[in-house]
């Protein structure tokens, strides 16, 4: 197309500058004006990237004055155009708008706008656009949204308890199972089902001090959530954004110590209007009928003004039975208000679990158990349940059945069964088996020759427990004394028995974990320089990016690491489960530790027996301290429920016996106590099991269908299809790198400056899950990562793909032979937090037509569709759109009404389907109300709200054309 001064042109590449105009023109070059941006272009005129704006009769144009014109003719003259109509504004006819004299911030916001005025993307474009449409509304709509995408083993209990509580409106429960099952996951997959949901947005979550990085890293790490560590540093730099320095962020982790020590920053946060509120280690709540801690009174008032909140320990009783009730208390209220009346409904539960057990074991039901079902349950609902059971013309399945619905029923109805979820090793299984190696080594005259002098040296000013501490380290009193520059590690016999191990399982990982991180760096130099062992470190002192080097270059199979030394905190929050040997170089004064210790690899889905390897330096307090966790507590062999119990009530003896630093006689009556605690402890918290509530909180046979309903979905190789052509639409660069890994980089020629999810730098991404779980280092790219959800928003936002023009070639069909496919969107415009999106999502409506307006969609699928047609370059897509236009408009007329019906289907359906499934939870839970306290008035309010509000979006929504492909039929 030939050049004229005057001519409205717009730039393919930059449709943001606006409307341009032809200022200068010469042999080779033309150049443009961009008023809207200021920006001027100089294109050369052979192969300029820029498209005629050219309006046709029936169009509405705006001019640089604001007002607009309905165009009834066109006029050209030296090749500028000259448009004449109606104004919308006066009525005055025949008025005239040179296109010099458009407005310059004229968009091309329509599909067919875009069509007419040139601007025709790829057809490849055009495929992915609906595909992310279709992605992103099956996605809405699967009830296991917020649980496929997790970096994390399918545990079915795990996913029972996140699926059963994530759906809920503002949930209040108790997570507890016990250590390693995994609480910190469940808690981790509720709230990424609440946040994607978007039934809350700002979360808070309080953790013990040393626990806050192992909990930033696992949100991050498993679930792409980024929260934000709030301590008084951080409140005082946020203090010049806002008055309360946590609404600053959506998602904040702070520390329990830290809100009890400021009255401040606790009132502050408990103003921060919070939709979920979790506390990790919940049982330092301490409370009484006399009195409340501060720590209970501090998430008191946080809890008080959250409408979810979630508490989260792995010992519900730890701390008494009445600390128990008040956590329960802090999630209700109104239904824990009284200790008393709580203890009374208690002794009601062993009855019904005791029925449950008999109809699990499907014995003939005895009378007592029959009358405990009936007391629990209606009669109306129990007595056919019971005739099919006890029937003796009856098959197995109808029985079965027939257990099954009691049972459900029981477990539904019981007492603290929808606010407590408590799942033990007994009850889950699946565990390895743990072996103790103790190894006793003798004390070199070095450490001997230094402890006897700090001995003496030792001032009163010490305490018993510092003294106690120091015994345990021998390394660090022979430094004292020695200056930094002495290596202890060239004498001490561990070093020699560590290195033979490592020397004898050449082909094992080895996990050696120690107290200190200077600890672990010294380990590390000595097997590097004795032995040329590869070993990395892992401690506090490093950033979360060389801990991730460090864990990756551990897991490698081949040129990886063989050992990984870490300190005590350290390893907090990883899992080593790929590992089976551990090593306590030296041993922690608490048994909390030492399970935590453990817990690196004896986790559900371990697959092989832990070895715990133990050496100690005779007659020091090393041995004294290995010899009560084994036989005092049998610690190292089985999980140690009773271990905090026992300790803090020999605490004084223990540390009394451990700051002598030698051992004598009275360490037997101290191992003789515990030991004697530890079993009766036991045997009280065996018998006080809540053994139906352990039923209900492992999920049983539908937990397994859920984790298998999820584990069917892995390895979709249409996400794989999906993810790879819009990183490579965006610009992404992407290199394999084998092993199921793909690096992908930012590149220079992205749509976009930054990609959502991509660090600047790039990642090396997977998409399986088995990957994922044993390189801690790699993304694990699901439908639900930010970098395919955040990619198909920045897709859809961007307009890429809304126009295509393509080629049949079908010898059966005339040369010329023209078909339209229109993409529609049905959209409900409403909050994220009504829940529209699991009734009605924007739902895309395809519409393929004939030259005569006849729908062929139904009949012709689209993808094979798609791989029939053929490419167009952009200057004969243009030449065609321009050819058929009058026909496009036509068919676009007829595709809008067909459009209008198909919307009408859609919104009926969401209704219908919005209204049986939140009827049916209202009425499921008011018949419950009836028999369980449990059930909250704001839940049932909740859901009569939800249902109104529901019905009117749905009945507004609107449909609008999204995309539209041109087909013309070609023979070559």
């Amino acid at each position: 197309m030939s050049y004229a001064l005057g001519q409205r042109w717009i730039s393919d590449t930059e449709s943001d500058l606006g409307l341009g105009t032809v200022v200068a023109l010469d042999a080779r070059t033309v150049t443009l004006m961009f008023p809207a941006s200021e920006e001027n272009r100089l294109y050369a005129n052979n192969d300029a990237p820029i498209t005629r704006v050219m309006f046709n009769v029936g169009d509405t144009i705006e001019s640089h004055e604001g007002w607009f014109l309905t165009v009834e003719r066109v006029e050209e003259e030296g090749g500028v155009l000259t448009y004449v109509g109606t104004r919308t504004d006066t009525g005055e006819e025949n008025t005239l708008l040179r296109e010099i004299f458009l407005s310059h911030q004229i968009r091309f916001n329509r599909p067919q706008d875009k069509l007419f005025a040139g601007q025709i993307d790829r057809m490849d474009r055009f495929a992915l656009r609906y595909r992310a449409l279709k992605n992103q509304y099956e996605q809405h709509k699967s009830p296991m949204r917020g649980l496929c995408g997790m970096r994390a083993g399918l545990i079915p209990h795990q996913l029972f308890i996140a699926h059963e509580v994530g759906r809920r409106h503002a949930p209040r429960v108790l997570l507890a199972d016990e250590v390693g099952l995994g609480k910190t996951i469940e808690a981790g997959m509720i709230i990424h089902q609440q946040v994607l949901s978007g039934r809350a947005s700002r979360v808070l979550v309080v953790v013990p001090e040393t626990l806050q990085h192992q909990w930033l890293v696992e949100m991050l790490r498993r679930f792409n959530l980024h929260f934000s560590i709030f301590d008084e540093e951080r409140c005082i730099e946020a203090f010049a954004d806002s008055d309360n320095p946590f609404d600053t962020a959506q998602l904040v982790l702070c520390s329990l110590d830290f809100l009890r020590k400021s009255r401040k920053r606790a009132e502050q946060a408990a103003e921060g209007e919070w939709d979920l509120l979790v506390v990790d280690e919940a049982h330092h709540l301490e409370w009484s009928e006399e009195k409340a801690s501060r720590e209970y009174q501090v998430i008191e008032g946080i809890a008080e003004n959250t409408p979810g909140v979630l508490l989260l320990t792995a010992t519900p009783e730890q701390l008494g039975h009445e600390s128990h009730f008040a956590r329960l208390r802090l999630l209700d209220p109104d239904r824990f208000y009284d200790y008393q009346a709580f203890v009374e409904e208690e002794t009601q539960y062993a009855p019904v679990a005791d029925a449950v057990s008999q109809l699990l074991s499907e014995d003939k039901l005895s009378n007592e158990a029959k009358n405990s079902i009936t007391e629990l349950l209606s009669e109306q609902d129990v007595e056919p349940l019971l005739r099919i059971i006890e029937a003796g013309d009856v098959d197995n399945d109808q029985r079965r059945d027939a257990r099954n619905e009691l049972i459900d029923n029981l477990m539904d109805r019981h007492g603290t069964g929808r606010v407590l979820f408590r799942n033990t090793r007994a009850a889950i299984q699946g565990f390895p088996q743990r072996h103790l190696n103790l190894y006793p080594l003798a004390l070199p005259s070095q450490y001997q020759t230094s402890m006897r002098v700090a001995a003496m040296m030792g001032g009163s000013s010490q305490s018993i427990e510092q003294k106690a501490v120091q015994w345990l380290y021998p390394e660090d009193i022979y430094q004292q004394f020695e200056g930094e520059n002495a290596s202890w590690w060239g004498f001490d016999p561990r070093i020699d028995w560590l290195l033979d191990l490592l020397k004898s399982n050449r082909q094992e990982k080895v996990l050696v974990i120690c107290s200190r991180a200077q600890t672990a760096l010294s380990l590390e130099q000595a097997l590097r320089e004795r032995e040329g062992i590869r070993g990395t470190v892992f401690h506090e002192g490093m950033s979360i990016l060389e801990r991730d080097k460090a864990a990756a270059y551990f897991a490698q199979d081949e040129a990886g690491a063989q050992v990984l030394i870490c300190s005590e905190i350290g390893s907090e929050g990883r899992n080593f489960q790929f590992a089976n040997q551990l090593v306590m170089f030296d041993l922690p004064m608490n048994p909390d530790l030492l399970e935590q210790r453990i817990g690196r690899l004896d986790r559900i889905g371990q697959k092989r027996d832990i070895e715990i390897h133990v050496p100690f330096m005779e007659g020091t307090s090393q041995a004294l301290l290995a010899r009560w966790y084994n036989e005092g507590l049998n610690a190292f062999e089985e999980t140690c429920p009773t271990g905090r119990a026992v300790f803090e009530h020999v605490q004084e003896d223990l540390l009394q016996l451990l700051a002598k630093g030698s051992l004598d006689e009275s360490l037997d009556t101290l191992v003789e106590t515990s030991a004697e605690m530890h079993h009766r402890l036991k045997a009280e918290l065996e018998k006080g099991r809540d053994r139906l509530l352990e039923m209900h909180s492992n999920g049983g046979a539908s937990a397994k269908a859920l984790a298998e309903t999820i584990a069917s979905h892995d390895g979709d190789t249409n996400l794989v299809t999906f993810a790879l052509g819009l990183f490579d639409t965006v610009g992404l660069n992407q290199d394999d790198k084998g092993e199921n890994a793909i690096v992908v980089t930012p590149s220079e020629h992205m749509l976009v400056s930054s990609y959502p999810g991509l660090p600047s730098e790039g990642c090396t991404i997977t998409f399986d899950r088995e990957t994922a779980l044993s390189r801690e280092d790699l993304h694990f790219i699901s439908w639900e990562h930010p970098m395919i959800q955040g990619g198909i928003d920045l897709l859809l936002s961007e307009d890429v793909g809304t126009t295509a023009v393509s080629l049949l070639k079908n010898k059966a069909l005339p040369v010329g032979t023209l078909f339209l496919e229109l993409l529609y969107v049905a959209d409900a415009q409403a909050p994220k937090s009504s829940g529209i999106h699991q009734f009605l999502p924007a739902t895309p409506i395809r519409v393929l037509l004939d030259a005569k307006g006849n729908d062929l969609a139904a009949q012709v699928e689209f993808e094979g569709f798609h791989r029939q047609l053929s490419p167009v370059n952009r200057h004969l897509a243009s030449k065609l759109v321009s050819s058929v236009q009058t026909q496009i408009h036509g068919l676009i007329e007829m595709g809008d009404p067909l459009a209008e019906k198909q919307l009408a289907v859609v919104k009926e359906a969401a209704e219908a389907e919005m209204t049986a499934k939140l009827r049916s939870e209202l009425d499921r839970l008011q018949a419950l109300k009836a028999v369980n306290p449990n059930i909250r008035d704001d839940e049932l309010e909740a859901i009569e709200t939800q249902m109104g509000e529901l019905r009117g979006y749905i009945n507004q929504a609107q449909v609008n054309l999204d995309a539209l492909r041109v087909i013309v039929v070609s023979h070559q």
